[in-house]
């Protein structure tokens, strides 16, 4: 039986574990406990999804609540894509924001296709910083 919270704090071992399991891992500096220990801890908006006490979902979220929304993390156990997981992550992130708030994202790659028959539309001229160099 899957169950989604509202501000449920995951353990960062629960959290690589599910990157890994949705190949978002990929993209995210999984081997970096503190890392992944801050991004959950300054996300001020966080949904997961549990089957039982397994997290199979996470949308992570840094807001005011207002004007913009960045959802930077939206994954799902591979194993359960396909179920409506992510749309319902996504429905319940639009439900806790005003009305007028914009959801923004960057897709992965392969994730590209998933976001326009959701609602989302293309933006052209997003840019990125990456990291200072060490």
């Amino acid at each position: 039986m899957l169950s989604y919270r509202l501000g449920q704090q995951l353990t960062v071992a629960q959290f690589r574990e599910l990157l890994e399991r949705s190949t978002l891992g990929e993209r995210r500096p999984i081997e970096d406990a503190a890392c992944l220990r801050g991004m959950l801890e300054h996300a001020n908006l966080l949904l997961t999804c549990f089957d039982g006490d397994r997290p199979v979902g996470v949308a992570r979220s840094v807001t005011d609540f207002h004007f913009c929304c960045y959802l930077s993390d939206l994954a799902v156990d591979i194993d359960y894509q396909g179920r409506g997981i992510g749309k319902t992550l996504i429905d319940q992130t639009r439900q806790q924001l005003g009305d007028r708030c914009r959801l923004i994202l960057l897709s992965a790659p392969a994730a590209a296709g998933y976001y326009p028959h959701l609602g989302f539309e293309r933006h052209e001229s997003a840019w990125t910083l990456p990291p200072r160099k060490e």
